[in-house]
């Protein structure tokens, strides 16, 4: 009698013991199973934000791209007006286009950022241009330039922006004569926009110089989202597009991205 009694009470702690430890496991599984919806539901929130590059970066050219008015100069560049050079160590290729006597060339951001480019730094990130070069002359100048001038060795600005991004599709928008006109608020950005494919004026990024007038002001004011009521992000280059600048419009860039997440 006394073995059955010693042994019933060890039966009775053993189930007690089981029923402590199935309690406490259902506790956790619980609190496991909702931190992994709280994950979950954060996980979904980041994969639906806005990224912090810019879908469309847009370059003005004179005076921000590179360093000269292509209404001062005299000719259409060749390949017979071409100067090599280094390409700020990525081996030795074209960095200056001759016009006459004035060399066209890149500035230190510009460069940079479309080195960094070409090296798929900015993924999901493509680049156009918008300028109101002053006359069909100085278009051409400009066009001419972009297809000798060497982001790598081998690998122009056109190749790269007009070739790698849009396929060979030319959808920049350089010049003034109809149906560009001088306010880029008005023709440049909405004609970028729907050659783009739809790219949400919210979602580019804008540099130019300004020394003409307030092309960043106008088009941030002028350009907005119905939704949003946000337009490109923008910043002004008055001496050009420095690498500081390109830094400074990246940053730019992806705080308003973030303030239009959080809105």
């Amino acid at each position: 009698s006394f073995h059955c009694e010693k042994m019933l009470l060890r039966v009775l702690v053993l189930l007690k013991t089981l029923l402590i430890t199935s309690a406490f496991c259902s506790r956790h599984s619980v609190v496991r199973t909702s931190a992994f919806r709280r994950t979950g539901k954060a996980h979904v929130r980041m994969s639906s934000s806005l990224s912090a590059l810019p879908e469309l970066c847009v370059f003005d050219l004179d005076a921000c791209f590179w360093d000269q008015e292509m209404y001062e100069m005299p000719s259409i560049p060749t390949p017979g007006d071409v100067v090599l050079g280094d390409l700020n160590g990525r081996g030795n290729g074209v960095v200056g286009v001759m016009s006459g006597g004035n060399k066209i060339s890149l500035h230190k951001g510009s460069m940079q950022a479309l080195q960094d480019h070409a090296d798929n730094k900015y993924p999901g990130m493509k680049v156009a241009f918008a300028s109101s070069a002053d006359t069909p002359f100085a278009e051409k100048i400009g066009r001419a330039s972009l297809k000798l001038l060497e982001v790598l060795p081998g690998l122009t600005v056109w190749d790269l922006v007009v070739g790698r991004d849009w396929g060979g599709n030319d959808i920049n928008q350089i010049g003034r004569q109809p149906p560009l006109s001088s306010n880029k608020a008005r023709s440049h950005f909405p004609r970028l926009k729907q050659e783009s494919g739809g790219i949400r004026y919210d979602r580019m990024l804008f540099f130019d110089d300004c020394n003409w007038g307030d092309h960043c002001g106008m088009v941030s004011q002028g350009c907005r989202e119905a939704d949003t009521k946000q337009g490109p992000a923008t910043v002004r280059t008055p001496a050009g597009l420095s690498l500081k600048l390109w830094q400074e419009g990246l940053s730019t860039y992806a705080a308003q991205a973030k303030r239009l997440q959080s809105a």
